[in-house]
């Protein structure tokens, strides 16, 4: 029995050492990828024009990365790019929207996330996004209308369940 409770510490140990360095390594390998992706559409469009989806795919990288007015300008390149290929622009037009929510331009943040439901009126993501910048806008109806329009959309969705719950309360106090 002495020996046997050092072991099970020790196993213990060993497992999560084990696990630790598994999620370090996985880490380090996605980061890996994305940098090389990175690299090699920086290099590209530095070079030549670019696609719709590659503008857009390094755009994304810069999102992660918190470069959003570098994002934007990516974006407007992407939307530039398409050749009357609309139903692949509406996550453009959220992402730009997204980008510029990020910086506090909700004004713009809400027009772009307008035109990227033109395109796509069922695009739940995009709704989503217009109600938390409406919120953000202290526009409460609006933004309550909108979730209650992403729950037609998605009824189990419960970031806008939510969202609207609370807001409604303050409607009602507010009243």
């Amino acid at each position: 029995m002495d020996i046997s409770l050092p072991v099970i510490y020790l196993s213990v140990l060993v497992a999560l050492l084990a696990f630790a360095g598994f999620a370090v390594i996985r880490q380090v390998l996605k980061t890996r990828k994305l940098e090389n992706v990175l690299s090699r559409l920086e290099k590209k469009l530095q070079n030549e024009r670019g696609t719709l989806e590659e503008y857009y795919e390094l755009g994304s990288i810069y999102l992660d990365k918190n470069l959003f007015a570098q994002s934007i300008v990516l974006f407007q390149k992407a939307i530039k790019a398409a050749d009357d290929d609309s139903q692949n622009l509406a996550p453009v037009y959220n992402a730009m929207g997204f980008a510029y929510f990020a910086q506090e331009q909700y004004d713009i943040s809400i027009r772009q996330y307008k035109e990227a439901l033109k395109l796509e009126p069922n695009y739940v993501t995009a709704l989503n996004n217009l109600a938390h910048a409406y919120e953000r806008k202290k526009l409460i109806a609006q933004a309550v209308e909108t979730y209650e329009e992403v729950l037609k959309y998605e009824p189990k969705n419960d970031t806008a369940k939510r969202r609207c719950e609370s807001l409604r309360k303050r409607l009602v106090t507010s009243s």
